[in-house]
C-alpha cells in the first residue's frame, strides 16, 4: 500500500510531500516527491504514545481502552499495571498482557515494583524481588514500573535495590516516583539508575531533576494535571521529556488523549518539533519500544492528521492496519473474561460511627482536597462531639471519610475530609490507589453504607448515593475494571459523575480524586484501611 502525504521528518525537523510505501506490517520506502498542490495533502507522521498510564483507571479493559485511544492517533502505551497487581498479583498481571494481546494495539506493560506499595495497608498480594525479575525476563515487559518507595532506595532497602538491580541487569529501565524530592536526595535516588518521574508539580522540582540527567513526563491525566506547571520546559529540554496520562477515566478518554496535549503545547507557541519529540519520539526511544517512527524497515505505525496546530485525526494505522478513521475505532469489542479478588461481607451503618476516646484532642486532623492535584493538605479542625460520636459538619465543607478493607472484614478506618462539596449522600469506589480496598465519602453513616454496600454487591464499582436513589457502576474485573464497551461505560461514567455534581460536589472528576485520599505515596494527609496517614513523615497517625 502507498499513502501520499506532508511528512513531519521530526528529528531533521522538515516537513516534505512524500510517498510513504508499506506492506506485511512494515514501511518498505520513504520516498520524497514534487506535487503540485500541497494543501490538499494531509500530514503523515508517528502515532502518539502515551509514556505513562495505569489502564486499569480508564475502567476499561486494554482491548476496550485501545479502541477508545486510536481515536486519537495514539499507537502505544507504557502501561504499569500496578492497580491490577496490587489486588491479584501476577495473575491480574498475566490478565492485563494476555487481553491486550486480543487488539492491534502497542502495549507496552512494566513490572510492578511496589506491591504492596506501603506496609501501611492491606493489599491483596506482593510482588517480591523474585517476582518482579521472573516478569523482567518476559519480552512484554519492558522496564521496572515507578519505583515509590523512594525512602526505600535512599536508605539502601535491600529488596527495593534488587528490584532495580534485575532491571538494570536486563538492560530496561527504571521509572520513578518521588513527588517533592530535591537536592542531594534526588541526585541519590536518580543515581540509583532511576531514569524518568511523572510527579513533578512544579517547574523548579522538574529542573533539579532534569539537571541531574532525569527524564521528565508532563501528566495531565482527569485528576492530575501538571501541564500548565511544566510545559515551559519543553522550550529547552525536548530530548529529555514526555507527555503521559497516568490515570484517566473513560469520558476524558473518549474526548482526547496525548493529541489534546501536543495542541495545547502548540498553542503555547512551543515548537511543533519539539512537542513531537517528546509525543512520539522519546518515549520509542527510551524504553526501546517496537512502535514504528516512519523508517525503512520499522512497523507501520503512523497517523494522518489534518493540521500540525489542532492534531485532527483523520487515520490511524498499527503495524500496517487501518483502525481508526474520522473518529470512529475500526477495532472490534471483545469479551474481557474476569479476575477478581473481593471478600468482604455487607456492612452496617454503625460500622462507620466515629466514636471519640479517651485520646480525643480537640483539634481533629482533617485531609484536605485540593482539585486537580494528588496532593492533599492536613488541617486541624475542632469539631464538637455529640453523644460521644464525631459527625460532618457540612457547613464548613467537612464531611466523613472511611476506606473500608475488601479483602476481607476489618475495623473500618474514619476520618473527616474537606473540598467535596456534597450536600447529600455519598459517593464510593473501590478503584482507591494503592491497595484498592473501598473508599467513602458522604454526609451520614446512612448514605455512606449503602454506597458501600451497593460496591459490595456488585464485587467492585463506583456507586452515588442520593437523598432520592441509589447508582451504581460494576467493574467486576478486579473491582477496576468493566466487561463492557467502552463507550458505554465512558455513558455510565458520565451520568454517575453528573449526579455527585449534582449532589453538591464541586471537584472537576470527583469520582477520581475520591480514588487518590488513599494514596499514601503521595503528601500530606491520606485514609487507608488501617487508619489516618501522615506521608510528611510516613507513619499512622
Amino acid at each position: 500500500m502507498q499513502i501520499t502525504a506532508k511528512l513531519v521528518d521530526i528529528k531533521n525537523k522538515s516537513i516534505y510531500p512524500a510517498r510513504v510505501s508499506f506492506a506485511d506490517g512494515r514501511i518498505t520506502a520513504v520516498e520524497k516527491i514534487a506535487v503540485t498542490d500541497e494543501s490538499a495533502l494531509a500530514y503523515i507522521m508517528p502515532g502518539f504514545v502515551d509514556a505513562h498510564v495505569h489502564v486499569e483507571s480508564s475502567m476499561l479493559v486494554p482491548a476496550e481502552f485501545a479502541r477508545l485511544a486510536v481515536v486519537h492517533g495514539t499507537v502505544g502505551t507504557v502501561n504499569d499495571p500496578h492497580e491490577i497487581a496490587n489486588v491479584c498479583g501476577l495473575a491480574g498481571v498475566e490478565y492485563m498482557i494476555e487481553n491486550g494481546k486480543t487488539v492491534p494495539f502497542k502495549f507496552n506493560f512494566g513490572a510492578p515494583s511496589c506491591v504492596p506499595a506501603t506496609t501501611f495497608e492491606t493489599a491483596g498480594a506482593v510482588l517480591d524481588a523474585a517476582d518482579v525479575a521472573k516478569l523482567l525476563e518476559r519480552d512484554e515487559v519492558k522496564y521496572l514500573a515507578e519505583m515509590m518507595n523512594f525512602p526505600g532506595v535512599l536508605n539502601g532497602d535491600a529488596e527495593v535495590l534488587a528490584k532495580i538491580k534485575s532491571a538494570l541487569a536486563a538492560g530496561k529501565p527504571v521509572d520513578g516516583h518521588a513527588p517533592g524530592l530535591r537536592g542531594e536526595q534526588a541526585g541519590q535516588y536518580i543515581k540509583a539508575g532511576i531514569s524518568t518521574d511523572h510527579e513533578c508539580f512544579t517547574a523548579e522540582e522538574a529542573l533539579d531533576k532534569l539537571n541531574y540527567g532525569m527524564k521528565i513526563l508532563i501528566r495531565e491525566g482527569s485528576a492530575a494535571k501538571n501541564f500548565d506547571a511544566l510545559i515551559n520546559l519543553l522550550h529547552d529540554y525536548p530530548n529529555h521529556m514526555m507527555f503521559c496520562s497516568d490515570d484517566k477515566h473513560p469520558d476524558s478518554l473518549v474526548a482526547s488523549h496525548i493529541n489534546e496535549l501536543c495542541s495545547r503545547a502548540v498553542h503555547k507557541d512551543v515548537d511543533v518539533f519539539k512537542v513531537l519529540q517528546a509525543a512520539c519520539i522519546n518515549p520509542v526511544e527510551h524504553y526501546k519500544l517496537d512502535i514504528g517512527l516512519l523508517q525503512p524497515g520499522q512497523p507501520a505505525d503512523f497517523i494522518l492528521v489534518n493540521d500540525l496546530r489542532n492534531f485532527e485525526v483523520l487515520q490511524t494505522y498499527i503495524d500496517g492496519v487501518l483502525v481508526a478513521e474520522n473518529g470512529v475505532s475500526l477495532i472490534e469489542s471483545s469479551t474481557a473474561g474476569l479476575v477478581n479478588n473481593f471478600r468482604v461481607t455487607e456492612k452496617t451503618p454503625g460500622d462507620f460511627a466515629f466514636e471519640v476516646n479517651q485520646l480525643y484532642n480537640e483539634l481533629t486532623p482533617v485531609i484536605e482536597a485540593i482539585d486537580g492535584q494528588l496532593i492533599t493538605n492536613k488541617l486541624l479542625v475542632k469539631l464538637t462531639p455529640e453523644n460521644g460520636l464525631l459527625k460532618p459538619d457540612l457547613k464548613d465543607d467537612i464531611l466523613k471519610i472511611a476506606v473500608v478493607n475488601r479483602y476481607h472484614n476489618a475495623p473500618i478506618a474514619k476520618s473527616f475530609i474537606k473540598n467535596f462539596g456534597l450536600t447529600e449522600g455519598a459517593i464510593a469506589s473501590s478503584v482507591a490507589h494503592d491497595s484498592h480496598n473501598i473508599v467513602v465519602v458522604g454526609v451520614d453513616d446512612d448514605s455512606i453504607c449503602k454506597a458501600v454496600n451497593l460496591i459490595i454487591k456488585a464485587q467492585g464499582g463506583i456507586s452515588c448515593v442520593s437523598n432520592t436513589d441509589e447508582t451504581v457502576l460494576a467493574l467486576p474485573v478486579a473491582g477496576l475494571m468493566s466487561t463492557g464497551n467502552g463507550y458505554d461505560v465512558a455513558r455510565a461514567y458520565t451520568a454517575i459523575d453528573a449526579k455527585a455534581k449534582l449532589m453538591g460536589s464541586t471537584l472537576s472528576a470527583p469520582f477520581m480524586t475520591l480514588s487518590f485520599m488513599a494514596l499514601l505515596v503521595i503528601p500530606h494527609l491520606k485514609l487507608s484501611d488501617k487508619g489516618l496517614f501522615d506521608g510528611s513523615t510516613f507513619a499512622l497517625i
